[in-house]
């Protein structure tokens, strides 16, 4: 399960490249950048798109939704972590259909991607929640901004501290961090490479990886 992390970071990444491209720069994963893009766009007096103005409240819906459903789990004495991936990767399997049905000639505003980049909030959401109640002492895998700042704080403390207790500490966080960061950066840049490849297709690559993940986690407890 070490690995699981850094899987869930790549589907992240991807997952936001592949919407910023191909939705009209919908971020699914980055959801504080489509509140940027809405404050940008009522400054300047231009159309908000339907897909950003939903993105935060069905973030924040289906992030209440999973917990709810992670508390109903908890009450029948189940483990949380196999049924959000498989909820994630069913929600990724709706967004790659959505876009894949929109084709080329759709338009961003349009209610077919509207629906496809609002699975891919919710996969994201479901992701989120995941990584907080199922993998406990996970870094985030969906913003890397923190876990970035995590990383080089930990690292100067490796080098810099006199305090055994603190650098062992730190480097325990950075060996969690590190591969995570690597992950998004790795996921974002094949997304990119998928795309420019095969249009809205490429969602195709976060939803094999979702599919990984879930099955390294059922190989896990097997």
């Amino acid at each position: 399960m070490k690995m699981l992390p850094g899987v869930l970071s790549m589907i992240a990444g991807s997952s936001d490249v592949i919407s910023f491209l191909g939705l009209s720069g919908l971020f699914t994963a980055h959801i504080t950048g489509n509140l940027i893009i809405i404050a940008a766009h009522l400054v300047s007096g231009t159309r908000v798109n339907l897909a950003h103005l939903l993105s935060v409240p069905v973030f924040i819906v289906v992030l209440g939704l999973s917990r709810l459903l992670v508390a109903g789990l908890e009450l029948a004495g189940l483990a949380s972590l196999r049924p959000l991936l498989l909820l994630q990767l069913l929600l990724i399997a709706g967004y790659l259909g959505f876009s894949v049905s929109a084709g080329p000639g759709a338009g961003h505003d349009s209610a077919i991607t509207t629906l496809a980049g609002m699975f891919g909030v919710s996969a994201m959401a479901v992701q989120s929640v995941l990584v907080a109640v199922s993998l406990k002492g996970s870094p985030s895998t969906t913003v890397m901004t923190t876990n970035i700042t995590r990383f080089v704080m930990d690292v100067g403390e490796v080098l810099f501290s006199s305090n055994s207790n603190q650098v062992a500490e730190a480097r325990r966080r950075a060996r969690h961090t590190f591969p995570v960061i690597i992950g998004f950066g790795a996921g974002a840049g094949l997304g990119a490479g998928c795309f420019v490849a095969a249009g809205l297709w490429s969602v195709m690559l976060p939803t094999t990886l979702a599919l990984l993940a879930l099955a390294m986690a059922v190989t896990d407890h097997a």
